[in-house]
C-alpha cells in the first residue's frame, strides 16, 4: 500500500468503458470488479483504492431489489438508467452505500462496492474518515469507504467514466480459488430467499474485506 500511486484521471486507456457495466449478467460484473481500482477526484482532491468486495443485486429473482424499490422510490430512479452510473442513497440517515448500475434502462441490476484496498489519497481518506493512522476501518465496509472517497448522494446518477467517479482496469486477474463467495450482508428484511442468493463475493485473505458472516 503506498500513498504514492501512479494512478489519476489522466490514464483514460485504462478507465472501464460504458460496455463493461452494460452486460446482462450482474453477477459476472460484480465478480469481474474485484481487482479494479476505483478514483474519485472530489473538490481537486484523487483518492482511490483497489475493489476487494461487492454485492450483486438482480431485478429478477431478488426480493431484496423489490423491496428497496419501494423504499427509496425517489432515490432509486438512478437504477434505471443504462449502466455506469453512480447510484448513491444513505441507510440509517449516516451511511452513504456506493452501487453502481449495470445491463439497461429496462433493468434495475445494480452492484455494491462493499470494501476497497486505499492506494491513492490516502492522507485525504484518513482526513475525511477522522483518524490518525491507517487502520482496517478507513475502507473495510460501505459506508465508510464511502466517507473516504468522498462520496454523497449528491453524485447520484454520475457516470463513472469521470471527471468525479471512475473504475480503471490495472491489468489484475483474480483466479476464481481466490474469490469467495457467500450470502450477502443486512438482507434479513427480505427474507430467506434473498439471504440464501451467494452474490457476495470478496478476495481471500484481504484484510480490507469486511466482515466474514
Amino acid at each position: 500500500m503506498t500513498d504514492d500511486y501512479p494512478g489519476t484521471k489522466s490514464n483514460a486507456e485504462t478507465v472501464l468503458p460504458l460496455a463493461f457495466y452494460q452486460r446482462p449478467d450482474v453477477l459476472t460484473i460484480a465478480r469481474e470488479l474485484l481487482g479494479k481500482h476505483v478514483f474519485t477526484c472530489i473538490d481537486g482532491e484523487l483518492t482511490g483504492g483497489r475493489i476487494v468486495e461487492t454485492e450483486a443485486y438482480r431485478h429478477e429473482g431478488d426480493p431484496s431489489i423489490t423491496l428497496h424499490l419501494q423504499r427509496k422510490a425517489k432515490q432509486a430512479q438512478a437504477l434505471y438508467q443504462p449502466g455506469g452510473h453512480a447510484y448513491l442513497y444513505t441507510v440509517y440517515r449516516v451511511h452513504t452505500l456506493f452501487n453502481l448500475t449495470t445491463h439497461d434502462a429496462e433493468h434495475p441490476d445494480a452492484v455494491l462496492i462493499r470494501a476497497i484496498e486505499p492506494l491513492a489519497g490516502i492522507e485525504v481518506m484518513l482526513r475525511r474518515r477522522g483518524l490518525a493512522v491507517v487502520a482496517r476501518n478507513l475502507t473495510a465496509g460501505p459506508g465508510v469507504l464511502s466517507q473516504a472517497l468522498g462520496l454523497s448522494p449528491a453524485l447520484n446518477g454520475e457516470l463513472l467514466t469521470g471527471p468525479l467517479i471512475w473504475i480503471e482496469d490495472a491489468g489484475e486477474i483474480i483466479a476464481d480459488e481466490n474469490v469467495l463467495a457467500s450470502s450477502r450482508v443486512g438482507l434479513e428484511y427480505a427474507g430467506e430467499a434473498a439471504v440464501a442468493l451467494p452474490w457476495r463475493f470478496r478476495v481471500k485473505d484481504s484484510k480490507w474485506t469486511s466482515p466474514a458472516k
